[in-house]
């Protein structure tokens, strides 16, 4: 079959290459044929007798025969008619169809010759086969001169070249041309007309100068701003480094007054300065944050921490400042909440103690709650702070998170501040992923909730140890305080541990309440009368098990003795869940015995004066203070603690002492070098030090940083030079002492 076939198309083939030989050699064949059946018949009827009859039927055989053939070829003439108007309809379709594509070929050709961008084709070899006018105009060249040619727009830069996944090259070009330097972005592709022909390079131009000029100075921009950003950065530090370097001299010396004999006026004008003082500190510290948190540079930490120290801390530092305002200041933390979670505690204590300071602030009778609780999503704490204070306007609360805005001018006035605390607070918020919200109403408090993602640290949960929770079920007991924040926190915490609790603000109707039950226990608020406090006591010896006292810091004076008033024990405001529970699960003195300070739990004891090292265990300081009066400050507080205290006023001189003395067998214990120094500063000193420390292997000498610089690069500076610790200006008292104290038993240890 395949011969036949391929025999028949070799015919075909032929006979439309060579019509005219065809056609003689049908012709001849179809005579041949007619020819030699003719003469046959003829020949064979005249070969014998002649029979009429015989001639008659094959004359009618003949002509049948030629009917039938004439029947077929007009058949055939008939097909061939209808497959000639099949093909002229077809025709004609392909005409229409040409015609489209002329159309369409000139359309596109209209459209590259009148587009804006720079379109060129080249062959193999570079050689350029089609141009539209943009490129024409661009290059100062005919049409005609550039077809054919190699011509290339001169290049005054090369940019980078990208290739993306079409495997399109995509680059950036600088030319010259008539009008000047032009930015050309190129995209550059193979292309192929049909499958018979070679494939072309494709090149799409156009001109983005604008654009890149535009980059180009939004690039400037931004590096103007980043260098403005640094400078003002730089500023600032320098700016609290000055602030900072008087405010460490007047903070310091203030206190040193105050351990004076003083008039109860001096006294008050001494304690006016260290309020002024805290204040202007302050206002530096949220100019810091507000500068830190501008530049970006506000860095979080991912470390574990306890929860209900963190806000149990955070109530006991403003408690002073709450109670001086005869406010009340309250924690509750949520039991179901993980003792241990994972975050940046630093910022999380910034952001609660800015908001429960302006609760304290902005509240002139009540108290402030702070309520830490599970949130809506997992993982989520939610940190409650409320008060009893103003409240802000509805019109006001969208614009008090933005920078120095206050809910009204009369706010600024009377109570002062910067109105930046909110904003850094709502963006600390924001950058560790959480959100800040506030309901409040004008006259009845403010309420500001902060949620937080803090995901549980599951092994420190298990190495913390848990406070011991009471198993307070069944147990009536007795809270005698007035209906108050602090009053209703305890309360919630008692029945939480199964209590179940009865709170009077009246010691009369206390008393006439005894005798209806049997009471675990009875906690009375010491800001009660005396005389109803002591009456109290007494008469509930004999029905209440544990009989505690609520004491403010302060009131632990009016009442050296509870047990002489018939109480087992006191507990200081604000109360921690762990003295409560302390309380209740202990056993109570008999009534002969007294309560001593061993008994209390450790934070019962937070105002006990610090204690001081004494001289027989003080150190050996090498101090470097280019400042009299810091130097003066610090030397004083050093000899009051009990530590031989050695000064130099520069870098240099500090670099001599220390050799000295390590030459004479008599090391110095710690260094307290200051960063900023004259001839040489603290850094170059360290510096110095630890490289004769290396070459003769010499025991290391703790140094400690004093600087009034508060930006995170510096203190990287301090570590990277060889510091071991620093010291912030305005210099912490308890901090100097704990760092001392911490030298002073490494150094027995190592002994």
């Amino acid at each position: 079959m395949k011969g036949i076939f391929r025999i028949k198309a070799r015919r075909r083939r032929f006979s439309r290459r060579h019509p005219r030989i065809s056609f003689a050699i049908r012709s001849f064949v179809l005579f041949s044929v007619i020819f030699g059946g003719a003469y046959g018949f003829i020949r064979g009827s005249l070969a014998g007798p002649y029979d009429p009859n015989a001639f008659a039927v094959g004359a009618s055989f003949l002509f049948a025969l030629a009917s039938v053939a004439l029947a077929m070829q007009s058949m055939r003439m008939r097909w061939l008619r209808k497959k000639m108007r099949i093909v002229a309809s077809h025709n004609e379709a392909l005409i229409d169809r040409n015609w489209e594509l002329k159309e369409a070929e000139e359309r596109a050709r209209t459209l590259f010759e009148s587009q804006g961008d720079l379109i060129v084709m080249r062959a193999a070899d570079g050689t350029i086969t089609f141009v539209n006018d943009a490129f024409c105009e661009l290059a100062q060249r005919s049409r005609e001169a550039l077809l054919g040619s190699q011509y290339a727009l001169p290049i005054i830069e090369q940019g980078n070249i990208d290739i993306d996944s079409h495997g399109t090259r995509i680059h950036d070009q600088k030319i010259t041309s008539a009008a000047g330097p032009r930015w050309i972005a190129w995209r550059e592709g193979i292309v192929r007309a049909s499958a018979g022909e070679l494939a072309e390079l494709q090149c799409v131009g156009r001109d983005v100068t604008d654009r890149t000029e535009t980059e180009r100075a939004l690039g400037e921009a931004r590096d103007h701003a980043d260098t403005a950003n640094k400078a003002k950065s730089r500023f600032l530090a320098m700016a609290s480094h000055e602030i900072r370097t008087p405010l460490n001299g007047i903070i310091g010396m203030n206190g040193l007054l105050l351990e004076t004999s003083l008039t109860p006026e001096q006294t008050t004008y001494v304690r006016a300065i260290r309020t002024s003082s805290d204040a202007l500190l302050s206002l530096i510290e949220e100019l810091l944050d507000y500068s830190k948190i501008e530049a970006g540079k506000i860095d979080l930490e991912h470390r574990p921490f306890v929860l209900a120290e963190l806000i149990e801390d955070i109530t006991e530092l403003l408690a002073p400042r709450a109670q001086a305002r005869s406010l009340e200041i309250a924690a509750y933390i949520d039991e179901r909440l993980p003792k241990q979670v994972i975050g940046d505690a630093a910022r999380l204590r910034q952001v609660l103690l800015n908001l429960a300071g302006n609760a304290i602030k902005f509240t002139t009778t009540g108290g402030v709650a702070l309520i830490v609780e599970p949130g809506a999503m997992p993982n989520e704490i939610s940190f409650l702070v409320r008060d009893t204070g103003i409240g802000i306007a509805p019109e006001a609360q969208a614009r008090i998170f933005r920078e120095f805005e206050q809910a009204d001018d009369g706010i600024a006035r009377n109570y002062g501040g910067t109105g930046l605390g909110l904003s850094i607070s709502e963006r600390i918020v924001r950058r560790m992923g959480g959100r800040i919200t506030l309901q409040s109403e004008v006259g009845k408090g403010s309420t500001f909730e902060v949620t937080l993602p803090l995901p549980s640290n599951g092994d420190g949960d298990r190495d913390h140890a848990p406070v011991e929770t009471p198993d307070l079920s069944a147990k009536s007991i007795m809270l005698v305080a007035p209906q108050g924040i602090e009053a209703s926190l305890i309360a919630r915490r008692l029945e939480r541990w199964g209590a179940q609790t009865c709170t009077v603000a009246d010691g009369a109707v206390a008393q006439a309440l005894l005798p209806e039950r049997s009471w675990y226990a009875i906690l009375v608020d010491g800001g009660l009368d005396r005389s109803d406090i002591a009456e109290l006591g007494k008469l509930a010896q004999s029905h209440a098990t544990h009989r505690l006292i609520m004491l403010t810091p302060a009131m632990r004076h009016d009442y050296p003795q509870p047990a002489e008033d018939g109480f087992t024990g006191y507990l200081v405001k604000p109360l921690r869940a762990a003295s409560l529970a302390a309380r209740l699960t202990s056993t109570p003195p008999t009534p002969e015995s007294e309560v001593n300070a061993t008994d209390l739990p450790d934070e019962e004891m937070a105002d006990t004066a610090t204690p001081r090292v004494r001289t027989a265990h003080g150190l050996s300081i090498l101090l470097a203070e280019d400042n009299e009066i810091n130097a003066l400050l610090m030397r004083t507080l050093l000899t009051r603690l009990g530590h031989q205290v050695v000064l130099t006023t520069n870098g240099e001189a500090a670099l001599e002492s220390w050799i000295a003395a390590e030459a004479a067998g008599t090391p110095y214990d710690t260094v307290l070098m200051d960063v900023q120094m004259p001839r040489m500063d603290g850094i170059e000193a360290t510096r110095q030090i630890r490289t004769r420390e290396a070459g003769q292997r010499v025991r290391r000498t703790p140094i400690l940083a004093l600087t009034a610089n508060a930006l995170v690069e510096d203190r990287y500076a301090c570590f990277e030079a060889g510091m071991d610790g620093f010291l912030v200006k305005p210099l912490d008292r308890d901090k100097l002492v704990e760092a001392l104290a911490g030298l002073t038993r490494s150094r027995h240890l190592a002994a």
